[in-house]
């Protein structure tokens, strides 16, 4: 199949760019390495050195024998988008060109313009040339499980049947958002939503839920085809920085009380979910919802299995809560539906101790990179005095 991956410079793009690569599908990326700007902005850097774009696809294609092709440009740049689109006609588009970070939508009133115009113009673009140029591809999107915040109901996967006063209605589930990224989050899903309906285009949301993991087959067969694991308080997840705060040796440091709940998913998982969205297209005019997400967890529930895998390694850990940079509900009901990928054949790969154990051997070998002054976090939701 022709396969374009939107975002294929970053965490996840690369991966799965070589992933349906290495299985003879036809596969270009896009990406202008905004990504990589922010970061530099914020102080951040991935805990292993990654090489650039046009260095890993020459890497990949030594190895392997297949070609990736590259497409460097602004998806809110609408003519940039068409263009691509125009010329690679793709038959599926992976969506995860977009600001992923929640703490950097809240930095303040720049960086909450930057990813809402970032994300939803970007969308918006790839919506409005999938009708021009490849109204019969199927898009996947890359959502995220923090549209639903934490209702005290069960959580559907997208959508909920309801009766209201004698009458009943099937509906999107209701969203609420914990920052300005989630809120683009929300509306990516509205616009999708409507492109299908209106115009009869076909598109799968992945709500996903924090991804870790640092390797895949793909990465792992050169040192040059690794792909990035933030470990800072701007786009590192809950659990890269309990790892690297265990091999640091410095006290691990759930936010708050510690019992905002989620669902995390193995990054060799969340390219598993693409595939089979990939083999089992939506319907024209469908607009489908996968919750993504394999295991749910407290943040101190994170924090102990760190702990409990990494002194099993020697290492001393602490765990020591500290104030809650975000206005979230640090206790709370959370029980959400995620059966539709496993009913297409997903076998997840479970947070055991030989993962952990795995991530925390590799954070050791790059111990000397980590950079203590950017995991605290400074980014705040509210005003809040340091103590």
């Amino acid at each position: 199949m022709k396969i374009l991956v939107l975002g294929g410079d970053g965490y996840l793009g690369w991966p799965t760019a070589m992933y349906f690569s290495n299985r003879n599908n036809e596969v270009a990326v896009v990406d202008n390495f905004i990504k990589r700007k922010w970061e530099m902005e914020v102080g951040a850097s991935p805990l292993i050195p990654i090489a650039n774009l046009h260095e890993r696809v020459k890497v990949w294609k030594d190895i392997s024998g297949n070609e990736i092709k590259i497409y460097i440009g602004d998806l809110t740049n609408d003519r940039f988008v068409g263009k691509v689109f125009a010329d690679f006609r793709p038959e599926v588009i992976v969506h995860y060109g977009e600001q992923p970070s929640a703490p950097f939508s809240m930095i303040g009133n720049e960086k909450a313009v930057e990813t809402q115009v970032n994300n939803v113009v970007g969308t918006l673009n790839v919506l409005f040339s999938m009708k021009r140029s490849c109204p019969n591809s199927h898009l996947i999107k890359l959502g995220t499980m923090g549209e639903y915040g934490t209702p005290n109901i069960d959580i559907e996967e997208g959508w909920i049947n309801i009766e209201h006063k004698g009458r009943k209605d099937r509906v999107l589930f209701p969203k609420r958002a914990g920052s300005f990224y989630h809120l683009t989050k929300i509306h990516d899903s509205n616009n999708i939503e409507f492109g299908c309906r209106v115009w009869g285009l076909k598109a799968t949301d992945l709500n996903q839920g924090p991804v870790y993991g640092i390797e895949t087959e793909e990465t792992k067969r050169h040192e040059l085809l690794c792909t990035s694991f933030h470990y800072d308080e701007v786009f590192g997840t809950a659990l890269n920085r309990f790892c690297v705060q265990a091999v640091a040796g410095t006290a691990v440091t759930p936010y708050g009380k510690g019992g905002q709940t989620r669902g995390y998913i193995n990054i060799i998982d969340t390219i598993r979910c693409i595939e089979l969205a990939v083999l089992n297209p939506a319907e024209k005019g469908e607009f489908r919802v996968f919750n993504q997400f394999t295991e749910v967890f407290s943040v101190n529930e994170l924090a102990a299995l760190v702990k409990e895998q990494g002194e099993k390694m020697g290492l001393s850990v602490k765990i020591e809560n500290i104030q809650n940079p975000r206005k979230e509900a640090e206790e709370h009901y959370y029980n959400p539906v995620h059966t539709r990928l496993l009913d297409l054949g997903l076998q997840p790969h479970k947070l055991d101790n030989v993962l952990l154990d795995s991530m925390l051997k590799r954070i050791i070998e790059f111990k000397d990179k980590i950079n203590l002054d950017v995991i605290m976090p400074k980014v705040r939701w509210e005003n809040k005095p340091n103590n």
